[in-house]
């Protein structure tokens, strides 16, 4: 994998996580949002300890020495994230659910030069700010006029909780990347995280009110989620965030939305517009200027 672009190992994370979203939401009505999220790391877990275990064994004592570490990525990597964003999906449209998405580069370099002392640089900034109104372009259908008619509701608040949530564990990754193996923390932190999550579990299939509906749809949701969603994307995402560092990273998340609209063409058949066109044209180019590396200056004396 090292021989692979870390932009390569970005992209296709967000492809995955694109497709998650969109199971996340179609999926809605027959799996509640704690039953698919436990679901899915309990098929992460299974997949992944065979690859995991002898270097688990191996490093088992740089874990013990940064247990809290290792807890709060649980925390904020496997059990809140996509479980917030299942749960803000019952509450809030699919547009506002997808604008506060877009907050999460942001956030990650507001966290990253507040506690890494990482430096921003103009192309950083301007990527950014192309990338997001690409996004916005897509997500309002290229409207503006719905965004002045956005009002935050209970589903928008727990989105960003997510995004906040996110960011906090990409840093985490990138911070301790030189101290914790990369496979021995992640399936450590899906055992945590599946533990954290198995009392709400519990309640939404003891609840006579909450109702889940078992069918090829709903397994198959748990098999994406569970196996690309979870373990393919998140390897890929972990590479790239150690490789080419938190800000730069952190850009490629605006890619979620444009994977999403469209698989939404591909598999639910809806029609590719225009405005989806122009603005998947602006988040690449966002991407292309925060990534592309300062020429050097030469002097003749």
């Amino acid at each position: 994998m090292n021989k692979i672009p870390p932009f390569v190992l970005l992209v296709f994370a967000t492809i995955l996580w694109g497709g998650n979203f969109v199971i996340g939401r179609g999926i809605a009505s027959e799996l509640p949002p704690f039953t698919l999220s436990f679901l899915r790391w309990c098929t992460a877990f299974l997949v992944f300890l065979p690859i995991a275990w002898l270097p688990l064994k191996r490093e088992w004592r740089q874990l013990k020495e940064h247990w809290r570490t290792v807890i709060f990525m649980a925390i904020t990597g496997v059990a809140s994230f996509n479980t917030l964003i299942y749960v803000a999906l019952h509450h809030t449209t699919s547009i506002n659910a997808s604008l506060m998405n877009t907050s999460t580069p942001i956030i990650i370099y507001i966290l990253s030069f507040v506690f890494l002392k990482e430096k921003l640089t103009r192309n950083q900034l301007i990527g950014t700010l192309i990338s997001l109104l690409g996004v916005l372009f897509i997500i309002s259908k290229g409207s503006f006029e719905s965004l002045l008619q956005f009002s935050f509701n209970q589903g928008d608040l727990i989105v960003i909780i997510a995004v906040i949530c996110w960011a906090i564990y990409s840093l985490l990754v990138k911070q301790y990347a030189m101290r914790l193996p990369s496979s021995p923390t992640f399936l450590v932190s899906i055992f945590l995280g599946i533990i954290m999550l198995l009392p709400f579990y519990l309640y939404e299939t003891m609840n006579p009110d909450i109702h889940i509906t078992w069918s090829m749809n709903s397994i198959g949701a748990i098999l994406y989620t569970g196996i690309l969603a979870s373990i393919a994307a998140f390897v890929c995402w972990n590479t790239g965030v150690i490789r080419l560092g938190a800000n730069k990273a952190g850009i490629y998340l605006n890619f979620i939305p444009v994977f999403a609209t469209l698989f939404a063409v591909l598999f639910i058949g809806e029609s590719l517009q225009v405005f989806q066109v122009i603005g998947g044209l602006f988040v690449i180019l966002g991407v292309f200027l925060t990534t592309r590396a300062p020429r050097l200056r030469t002097s003749d004396g």
